[in-house]
């Protein structure tokens, strides 16, 4: 039964990194892997379709003619006409007033010539001219035997060659041999085709077209020998003839580039009995023949990886590039890898510190010693010592560099603006040299934020939320675990919601890193215990006088009011349409413009009256918290809860839960 060609699913090959590719990562090792396979069956893996000769190309003087091909034969002239004709079994066309001629066994070539000279006979060559191409062409039917995928007979393109062919049925199987492919025509064969030559050189040149009955026989697989590791191209290599090691290393690609030629093995099979290793080296194989070893099969070789080492001492600190440098022992010295550093920056000091670890019997002992740097850049060879491997030298800086620490000052300054400090130098420094206050200065609003404190601040806040977190988790777990009826499971679930939205809100609060201080004229301030310090990255905002008093929380309108300097706490409460049923009023407090809270619950003679009939400062804002006792599980985390609120005060935020 013929078998016309068939398109087979591709197979993707796995990415995987290369020899090469692991050496560099450090992931290679002395283990070599074996898991090679056969060269070149894996070709025919692709889909069949790739390799289908193409049929719409032009076709070449020498194409034979046979049963099946079409001519297309077009005349023009004193007679115009076009005549389609098809080579009938008997190799011969039929042509209007012409007749019968027979065409097979001719190339196209010949067949165009034939044409004109019978052409000649009917009409003078001035009178009628005459084109002929070719149509669709015949198919043939061709025999793939011996040791292939899916022997049998296969219909293809009369364009078809052997590799075509082997394509359609597969390829040769694991059993068939590459090495000596056959084409027998008519009891004769009439190549011998190695895939190998195509696979490794390019080379098609014995890759002839196929004629009709032809038969294709693939004979059993040669002699086999494996090679694993360090090559371009690791797989099992069949032998046409004998081969050494040297043949199969250039079979399989050469070696790569982190091969180590100082080691060979050869593991071989002797007598069907038992295994032998044979070990050797590369080096110089060309030119030893005793090296390079007769392979027979059954043969694996096992090429190795470089051991890699780190002969590398540690340049740190003040140069142009640190990092780690290649030393030769005893001939690198300390001037040279600061040179290939990119040499000392300008802010270097002129002391380094070398680290050397000596190997001893009783462990390893470290050794530490100073190094003047204007003597090793000098060269002097008291200083300018040679290096060993894994040395460490640190390049000192000078003391207390930086190179620019900066504050930034805004609002009612004269100068405001990011100025550079010295270390030590404080807030009275700084005002100075912004030229002062203005007159709108509102000294006792005067925000001052500070990096390190924002980031203590959060801290703080991110772990008293985590507490919180935990013991409203825990408490709900134990609940809903002895909640016996529906509805208190849905009261479990409400209190849940509740829960995750209040953490969720707190987990909204970001810290300011502000610092509470207390302003006073340039001539006061000096000396006092607000006259902090300055930090690199330090804000101060001074604010305008503000008009405005806040209230929020519990209340009946949560607004801002205008300033009354007569005013009380409860006066603006009063404002505010006074304190709801679930205003919680011992636990009313104040958040200062300066950055301070005053509680109720705070001593009573504080101001000499309670809070509510204290009187406040413009830009103060007034808090009248909530009950936690309107909602059940906030009851057993009131205190916490109260630390939190604590903490939102301290770090300059405000969390309102509800």
């Amino acid at each position: 039964m013929e078998r016309p060609a068939r398109i087979e699913p591709s197979q993707t090959a796995e990415t995987k990194l290369s020899s090469f590719e692991e050496y560099l990562q450090g992931k290679n090792s002395e283990k070599i892997s074996t898991a090679i396979r056969q060269f070149g069956y894996d070709l025919f893996q692709q889909p069949t379709n790739t390799f289908t000769p193409v049929d719409a190309v032009p076709v070449g003087p020498d194409y034979l003619l046979g049963p099946g091909d079409e001519l297309r034969i077009t005349l023009w002239g004193k007679v115009n006409a076009e005549h389609p004709a098809i080579v009938d079994r008997e190799g011969k066309i039929v042509l209007p007033q012409i007749g019968i001629l027979h065409l097979a066994g001719l190339t196209f070539s010949e067949t165009k010539n034939f044409l004109e000279t019978e052409l000649s006979h009917y009409y003078k060559p001035s009178e009628v001219k005459m084109n002929v191409s070719m149509g669709r062409l015949r198919s043939i039917r061709v025999f793939i035997v011996g040791k292939v995928q899916r022997p049998g007979s296969y219909t293809l393109s009369s364009f078809s060659t052997l590799i075509n062919a082997l394509f359609a049925a597969g390829g040769p199987s694991k059993i068939g041999t590459l090495r000596d492919i056959q084409v027998k025509r008519n009891g004769t064969t009439v190549t011998h085709f190695d895939l190998y030559e195509f696979l490794l050189k390019g080379d098609k040149t014995k890759d002839i077209r196929l004629m009709p009955e032809d038969v294709i026989f693939i004979p059993p697989v040669g002699p086999l020998v494996g090679i694993a590791g360090n090559v371009n191209n690791p797989a099992i290599y069949e032998l046409k003839d004998k081969a050494s090691v040297l043949e199969v290393i250039e079979m399989a690609g050469g070696l790569t580039a982190n091969a180590f030629k100082g080691r060979i093995q050869v593991q071989r099979i002797q007598e069907h009995r038992f295994r032998t290793l044979f070990e050797g080296d590369l080096i110089d194989i060309e030119r030893i023949p005793e090296k390079n070893i007769p392979l027979i099969n059954g043969d694996l070789i096992k090429i190795y990886s470089v051991v890699p080492s780190r002969n590398v001492a540690v340049l740190s600190g003040a140069v142009v590039s640190p990092g780690e440098y290649a030393v030769i022992a005893g001939t690198t010295h300390l001037r040279d890898i600061i040179q290939k550093a990119g040499g000392l920056v300008y802010y270097a000091s002129k002391e380094a510190e070398l680290t050397r670890v000596k190997v001893t019997q009783d462990g390893p002992k470290m050794e530490r010693s100073k190094i003047d740097l204007s003597r090793v850049m000098e060269g002097d060879p008291a200083h300018n010592i040679p290096l060993d491997v894994n040395d460490y030298i640190f390049i000192k800086t000078i003391p207390e560099w930086a190179l620019y620490q900066k504050v930034e000052i805004t609002g009612e300054v004269r100068y405001p603006g990011i100025y550079t400090i010295q270390k030590g130098e404080t807030l009275s420094s700084l005002f100075d040299r912004a030229g002062g206050f203005t007159d709108e200065a509102f000294l006792k609003g005067a925000v001052f934020t500070r990096e390190s404190v924002r980031v203590l601040q959060q801290r703080q806040l991110d772990e008293a939320i985590d507490r919180l977190e935990q013991q409203l988790l825990s408490q709900s777990a134990s609940r809903t675990e002895t909640a016996l009826t529906p509805e208190a499971a849905n009261q479990q679930k409400a209190s849940m919601e509740q829960k995750h939205a209040l953490l969720a809100k707190m987990r909204g609060a970001k810290a300011k890193g502000r610092i509470s201080i207390r302003m006073e004229q340039l001539e006061k301030f000096k000396g006092m215990p607000s006259d902090l310090t300055l930090e690199d990255g330090d804000v101060l905002h001074i604010p305008e006088r503000p008009q405005q008093v806040q209230v929020i929380g519990s209340v009946y309108n949560q607004t801002s009011f205008v300033y009354d300097p007569r005013s009380t706490v409860s006066h603006y409460i009063a404002q505010a349409g006074g304190m709801t049923k679930e205003a919680e009023e011992d636990s009313l407090y104040v958040l200062k413009v300066d950055g301070t809270a005053i509680s109720q619950r705070q001593e009573s003679g504080y101001w000499g009256r309670g809070l509510l009939a204290s009187k406040l400062d413009p830009g103060d804002t007034v808090v009248v918290p909530e009950k936690l006792e309107r909602v059940s599980w906030l009851r057993e985390t009131k205190d916490l809860t109260q630390i939190l609120y604590q903490i939102a005060v301290t770090a300059g935020v405000l969390i309102v839960a509800f």
